[in-house]
């Protein structure tokens, strides 16, 4: 996984939609059944703002945009239906967001915004990868055992998310979706 380097003390984060059980065992499973060796590292999620390095002292204005997106967005339902892929741009093989499209690009395009502003090196897809930089073969079993797969859930927050030093994402503090 290509991630940003980090600096002294600076954090690297990540916004993200989490997957609810119990849709996350069975996509972080469909992710080991793929080899992917980030299965473990990574909780099943939808990306709202993906891999980014801040300092510190920003945090306290990262929170409070965060939170002020949040309280204006709606709760909204996400069906993931099927699969997909970024090849041959990216070896990556992901369960599709079917319903939820439109509220996901919505969140993206106001959480990139103020201090978390920032160009995006492709455009905004939401997904949940279930294969990721594994051999071809895995890659082609992973679209077909998830050719039917399918899960329905309400999103009432996004969660920002840590890298940490083991390289383990955690979710380190939920925004309620609606509270403004």
């Amino acid at each position: 996984m290509n991630l940003p380097e980090r600096l002294g003390d600076q954090r690297r984060i990540g916004v993200s939609i989490e997957i609810p059980a119990p849709f996350g065992a069975q996509l972080q499973e469909a992710r080991r059944r793929a080899g992917d060796p980030l299965a473990d590292l990574i909780p099943p999620h939808i990306t709202i703002l993906g891999p980014t390095v801040l300092d510190p002292g920003l945090m306290p204005a990262v929170d409070a945009h965060l939170a002020a997106v949040a309280a204006a967005a709606e709760p909204f339902v996400v069906r993931l239906r099927g699969s997909g892929t970024f090849r041959p741009v990216s070896p990556v093989v992901f369960v599709q967001v079917a319903q939820g499209i439109a509220e996901c690009e919505s969140l993206e395009s106001r959480v990139r915004s103020g201090p978390l502003a920032q160009d995006l090196r492709f455009n905004y897809h939401p997904h949940v990868t279930v294969a990721h930089e594994v051999p071809d073969e895995a890659l082609d079993a992973a679209f077909e055992a998830m050719a039917g797969y399918e899960a329905t859930f309400t999103v009432d927050a996004v969660s920002l998310f840590e890298h940490g030093d083991d390289s383990v994402w955690r979710p380190v503090r939920a925004f309620p979706l609606g509270t403004a």
